[in-house]
């Protein structure tokens, strides 16, 4: 309507002047004398400034005798109840308590290796032998010396029973097959020591000695490194002012950054001790293997469920805003049924617990209320607003 008005009197105007004792437009311009032309120029410009200024009064009237064209627009959201998890986002590194350095017990030269890298093994299977330098030779003499020292004793004690012989003779044979039979046993634990067995199932990770090394008992001298994949978990340090919801049982979102993977799980156990130096305590996480390919010391996003609220209002949290006396506050709409003006009621709020963008409202706000978004931080108490697209 304004382009309309703005047209209709530009070209009564220029009509006017065109007519005008100083000629129209097009006789001046047919006469090229300079002059005219920039007289011309000038009385257009002033009759333009003229027109201007009558439609900035004619809309200054407009915008007050028009309430509609001050109204501001806003858009509204309807307070659902739902149910609201609250997560307790924390870091940590997948963990394996089977995940051991294997050493050789004798020293020796590592006589073969029976297992290769990435082999699964069962609990007590042999993965390699060092060469025990004669100790299963010394163990077959003591074998033989100690079977004919345990027959010379059962028949020694027979004898004994029947009270023939002296009783010196029956513990001189005693003695000498025990002392036999234990030096069996010693050399027998000496040799089982040439044989590297695995502690517990799992994958041989690294082999670390090549068959022919010599080794020997201690630091260094690692043969192999085997890991259980199938008992996995997640240490964190929680906060101490999460101890009374953090408690075993409780479900777990753990996301694999570097895998775009996530599982559920649950608190395994938790800490009894505090932490003095952070004030934390720990939590056990256990995790899958999920086929192999969480492995230990990858990275992990732990969210921890410390909080659920079965009828809970959740808004975002762009809408809130605070007074200067620190109370938090949103705007609720009253919309009159014959049309789309409603009236703007300021109401204090409390607030719990955020999560993502948005925020648990404890009080101040019912189910069903209509609360302003979009507009909320424009709008001022028991100011008329017009709804557009209301929810």
């Amino acid at each position: 309507m304004k382009n309309i008005l703005y047209i209709t009197l530009t070209a009564v105007v220029l009509a006017s002047c065109g007519g005008g004792g100083n000629g129209s437009v097009e006789s001046v311009l047919e006469a090229k004398d300079l002059a005219a032309i920039r007289a011309k120029r000038t009385e257009l410009s002033n009759a333009q400034k003229a027109l201007e200024k009558q439609l900035h009064s004619l809309d200054s009237a407009i915008a007050q005798l028009d309430d509609h064209a001050k109204l501001p627009l806003v858009t509204t959201i309807a307070a659902n109840t739902e149910k609201f998890n609250h997560y307790l986002e924390l870091q940590g590194d997948v963990m394996t308590k089977q995940n051991v350095l294997i050493y050789p017990e004798m020293a020796g030269t590592l006589y073969r290796v029976y297992v290769k890298k990435g082999q699964k093994v069962n609990k007590g299977q042999i993965l390699a032998s060092i060469d025990d330098g004669g100790l299963s030779s010394q163990l077959a003499q003591a074998k033989t010396q100690a079977a004919l020292a345990q027959t010379t004793f059962e028949r020694q004690k027979r004898l004994w029973e029947q009270n023939i012989g002296s009783e010196i003779q029956y513990l001189q044979a005693k003695s000498n097959y025990e002392a036999t039979d234990s030096a069996v046993k010693q050399l027998q634990s000496q040799v089982a020591k040439s044989s590297i067995r695995a502690p517990f199932s799992g994958i041989i990770d690294d082999v670390i000695k090549d068959q022919g090394t010599v080794v020997a008992p201690g630091q260094g001298s690692e043969v192999f490194r085997i890991v259980n994949l199938t008992n996995m978990y997640i240490e964190v340090e929680v906060p101490e002012s999460h101890l009374p919801n953090v408690t075993p049982g409780k479900s777990v979102q753990v996301y694999f950054p570097v895998l775009g993977d996530s599982v559920n799980t649950t608190i395994r156990q938790t800490g009894n001790f505090i932490n003095p130096d952070n004030r934390s305590f720990t939590a056990e996480i256990p995790v899958p293997s999920e086929g192999g390919k969480i492995k230990p010391n990858l990275t992990a996003k732990v969210m921890i469920n410390d909080y659920t609220n079965e009828n809970a209002i959740l808004i975002p949290q762009s809408i809130v805003s605070e007074n200067a006396e620190g109370e938090q506050y949103v705007y609720l709409v009253d919309a009159d049924s014959t049309s789309s003006d409603a009236i703007a009621k300021k109401v204090i709020i409390e607030t719990g617990k955020t999560q993502g963008d948005y925020v648990e409202v404890l009080s101040g706000i019912n189910n069903g209320d209509g609360i302003i978004d979009e507009g909320a931080r424009s709008v001022k108490e028991g100011q008329k607003v017009r709804i557009k697209n209301g929810k």
